[in-house]
C-alpha cells in the first residue's frame, strides 16, 4: 500500500468583481497547461497585462468554465448572505485542483473497479478585494496584477522543478491522468 501523501501547492490571488473571473480561468488554464499530458495547441490570453498560456482542449475548457462560474455564484451567494448592519466583507473563496492516477485495485481472484488516487493537489484561495477610490482601485489592481504574475511563476517553477512525483503512465488512454476542479470544498 502506497501512503506517500501527494503534494499539496498554494496560492494566494485577489481580484474585484470585474475581473475576479478572468484572473481565475488565468489561474486553472496555467496550472492545466503545465500538468495536461494530452498534446495541446499552444495558445495564449492576455489578463490584467500579461500574458498566460490558455489551454484548447475543449474537456479541460468546459470544466474550467463550469466550476469559474459555480466559484462566481458561491462568491454572490457570500456576499449577499450578510447581515444589513454588518460591513461588507471582501468575499473569500477556495478552488481545489486534484490531478488523479488510476490504480486496479486487485482482489484474491477477481479484479476490482478502479481506484483513482491524487497525485498533486493546487489550493487556489480568491480573496474580492473592492475599492471606495480610485487610488485604492488602482493600488488593489496593481496587487491583483502582482499576485497573478507571483502565482504563474510559481506554477511554472513547481512544474518544470517538481516532477518525482508524478507516477508513470500506464495506460494508452489520450489523457493518463484524471483531474478534477473542486469549488470551496
Amino acid at each position: 500500500m502506497d501512503t506517500r501523501r501527494a503534494p499539496e501547492y498554494a496560492l494566494e490571488l485577489s481580484a474585484d468583481r470585474s475581473n475576479v473571473r478572468d484572473v481565475v480561468k488565468g489561474a486553472l488554464h496555467t496550472i492545466f497547461f503545465h500538468r495536461c499530458f494530452v498534446p495541446l495547441q499552444p495558445a495564449t490570453h492576455d489578463i490584467l497585462e500579461m500574458t498566460l498560456p490558455y489551454v484548447s482542449e475543449d474537456d479541460i475548457e468546459t470544466l474550467i468554465e463550469q466550476r469559474t462560474n459555480a466559484f462566481m455564484r458561491a462568491l454572490d451567494s457570500a456576499s449577499t448572505s450578510q447581515s444589513p448592519q454588518s460591513q461588507p466583507k471582501p468575499g473569500k473563496g477556495h478552488l481545489v485542483v486534484q490531478f488523479l492516477e488510476k490504480k486496479r485495485r486487485k482482489g484474491w481472484f477477481v479484479a476490482k473497479a478502479d481506484e483513482e488516487t491524487v497525485w498533486e493537489t493546487w489550493v487556489i484561495e480568491v480573496t474580492l478585494t473592492s475599492a471606495r477610490s480610485e487610488p485604492e482601485a488602482a493600488r488593489n489592481r496593481r496587487q491583483m496584477e502582482k499576485q497573478l504574475q507571483t502565482a504563474a511563476m510559481a506554477i511554472i517553477e513547481t512544474a518544470n522543478g517538481e516532477k518525482d512525483h508524478i507516477p508513470p503512465i500506464t495506460s494508452t488512454d489520450s489523457n493518463p491522468f484524471p483531474y478534477q476542479i473542486l469549488v470551496n470544498p
